[in-house]
C-alpha cells in the first residue's frame, strides 16, 4: 500500500468519504432495523393480547367450578391444529387445563404460574424432546400471559391465560423487511459515492489545472499562473505569481551585477596595466586599486544578494535602520560637517528585508552625502497603506534625473563611487513593485522620492 503522504487528496477524500458513508448508512440501516423489529414485535404482542381478551370474553365457570369454553372461537386459527397459534387456560385451583384445537399433538411450554392481575410478554425457547416426535413442538414462540381471579356468580376461580404464536411468521416478516432494506441502503450507498466523487473531481479540478500549469511554467511554455481560480485559491495563485516575478527579478539582479561587476572593474584593471611602465609608483597604484576593486565587489555582491519584495519578511523598524545609516555617513563625510535630518516615527515599521532597507536607504542617503553643501534631510511616512520615503540635499541638484537612474553614469567623475549607486536603488525599488522620482527641491538641491506598495 502507498505510504499516506504519496496518496492524492483525491483519493483521501473519496476514501474517507466512503468510510464515513459506510458507517453512516451502516448505523442508519441497523437503527431502522431494531426500530421496526420493536415495532412488529409490540404489534405481534398485542395481537396476542387481544386473543386473551377474545378468550376472557368467551370462558365460563359451570356449578362445579370446572372451565367451560365455546366450541367456535371467534380466532379461527385456534381451531386449526399446527396453525402457528395456541391458546392454554389454566385452571390452577383445580389442576386442569384447556388446550385449544391448534395445540393437538403438540406438547408446548405454555406458562401456568403467575400472580394475579400480571401480564407477561417474552420469547419461549422449546428443545425438542427424544422420542416424542412431533409430538413436542421444538422451536421459537412469542408468548403472553394473563392471571386473572375469576369470578362467576358464587364461583370464584385462578385462571392463568397463556398464548402462544410461532416465531417463524415474525422472523420471516423482519427477513423481507431487512432485506429490503439493505438493498436499498446499498444502492443508495453506491448512488451516494458516485456522486460525491463526481463532486470531488468538480470541486478538485481548479488543483489539477493549477498542477498543469505549474508544469507548463516549468517547461518554460509559460511565465506565470493565468487561470481564474476559486476564491480559496486566489490567494495561493497570487503569491505563487509573486514568488516567481521575485525569482525572475532576482535573476535579473545577479546577471545586472555581474555586468556591472565587470564592467567597474575595467578602470582599476586599465589603471594597474598601465602603471606597470611605471614601476616607482606601483605599489602605491596597487594598494589603490585593489582597495577599489574590493568596495566594487563588496558593493556588487549585495546589490546581487537583495531580496526584491518580500512577501514573506517579517515587520522591520525602520527608525534604527535610518539612524545607523547616518551615524555611518557622518563619520564618513566628517570633513564635510553635514547635518543630517531625521523625521521617522519610532513605531514605523515595513515588511521588508533587513539587506533590502540597508541598501536601499545606504544609497539615497550615499548619494546625497556626496552632493550636499550642509544639509541632509530624510523622512519616512505611511500614507494609504504605502510607505513613503524622502531625501533632500542642498547640493545642486539633478541635471538630468532620467539619465542619473541608467545604470554606470556619474554627475561628476571627481566625486568617489562608480556612479552605480541610484541605479541600484532604481533596480530595488522595481523589484518592491514601487516608484522612484527625482525632482528638484523647493529649497533648491536634489529630492528624491520613493514610494512602495504593501507586499
Amino acid at each position: 500500500m502507498a505510504p499516506l503522504a504519496t496518496v492524492s487528496i483525491r483519493s483521501r477524500l473519496i476514501w474517507g468519504a466512503a468510510l464515513v458513508l459506510l458507517a453512516f448508512l451502516a448505523g442508519a440501516g441497523w437503527a431502522v432495523q431494531q426500530a421496526h423489529a420493536d415495532s412488529v414485535r409490540a404489534a405481534r404482542f398485542a395481537r396476542l393480547q387481544a386473543t386473551i381478551y377474545l378468550l376472557m370474553a368467551g370462558a365460563e365457570l359451570n356449578a362445579q367450578g370446572a372451565l367451560l369454553m365455546p366450541v367456535a372461537l371467534a380466532e379461527p386459527r385456534l381451531s386449526v391444529p399446527a396453525s402457528g397459534l395456541y391458546a392454554n387456560i389454566a385452571n390452577v385451583a383445580r389442576g386442569e387445563d384447556w388446550q385449544s384445537a391448534s395445540t393437538l399433538g403438540l406438547n408446548l411450554p405454555f406458562q401456568r404460574q403467575l400472580a394475579t392481575g400480571e401480564w407477561r410478554f417474552e420469547t419461549v425457547l422449546t428443545p425438542p424432546v427424544p422420542g416424542r416426535g412431533k409430538s413436542a413442538a421444538a422451536g421459537a414462540f412469542l408468548s403472553a400471559t394473563y392471571a386473572v381471579k375469576w369470578s362467576d356468580k358464587a364461583r370464584t376461580a385462578s385462571l392463568v391465560f397463556s398464548v402462544l404464536e410461532n416465531k417463524g411468521v415474525f422472523d420471516r416478516e423482519l427477513a423481507v423487511f431487512e432485506g429490503t432494506l439493505w438493498r436499498w441502503l446499498g444502492g443508495t450507498g453506491l448512488l451516494l459515492l458516485l456522486t460525491q466523487t463526481l463532486l470531488l473531481r468538480w470541486g478538485l479540478a481548479p488543483l489539477a489545472r493549477m498542477t498543469r500549469e505549474i508544469r507548463q511554467i516549468e517547461q518554460g511554455a509559460q511565465t506565470k499562473l493565468q487561470g481564474r481560480y476559486p476564491r480559496e485559491l486566489a490567494g495561493l495563485t497570487h503569491n505563487l505569481n509573486t514568488l516567481i516575478d521575485q525569482e525572475r527579478s532576482r535573476q535579473t539582479r545577479y546577471k545586472h551585477a555581474l555586468d556591472d561587476l565587470a564592467h567597474s572593474l575595467k578602470s582599476p584593471l586599465a589603471v594597474l596595466r598601465s602603471s606597470l611602465a611605471e614601476p616607482t609608483q606601483l605599489p602605491t597604484l596597487v594598494a589603490e586599486q585593489v582597495s577599489r576593486m574590493d568596495d566594487i565587489v563588496r558593493h556588487q555582491l549585495g546589490r546581487a544578494g537583495a531580496s526584491g519584495a518580500a512577501l514573506f519578511a517579517p515587520q522591520l523598524a525602520l527608525a534604527p535602520v535610518l539612524k545607523r545609516i547616518c551615524d555611518s555617513l557622518a563619520k564618513v563625510y566628517v570633513d564635510k560637517q553635514l547635518a543630517f535630518a531625521l523625521d521617522c516615527p519610532p513605531e514605523l515599521s515595513w515588511r521588508i528585508d533587513e539587506g533590502d532597507a540597508f541598501e536601499m536607504l545606504g544609497n539615497v542617503l550615499d548619494n546625497a552625502a556626496k552632493w550636499a553643501r550642509r544639509t541632509v534631510t530624510a523622512r519616512l511616512w505611511l500614507e494609504s497603506g504605502r510607505l513613503h520615503i524622502r531625501v533632500v540635499d542642498d547640493g545642486p541638484g539633478f541635471g538630468d534625473p532620467q539619465a542619473v537612474l541608467e545604470r554606470r553614469v556619474r554627475l561628476d567623475e571627481q566625486v568617489p563611487g562608480h556612479g552605480i549607486g541610484l541605479a541600484v536603488v532604481s533596480d530595488l525599488v522595481a523589484s518592491h513593485q514601487g516608484e522612484l522620482t527625482l525632482s528638484r527641491a523647493e529649497a533648491g538641491g536634489a529630492q528624491l522620492d520613493i514610494v512602495l506598495p504593501a507586499a
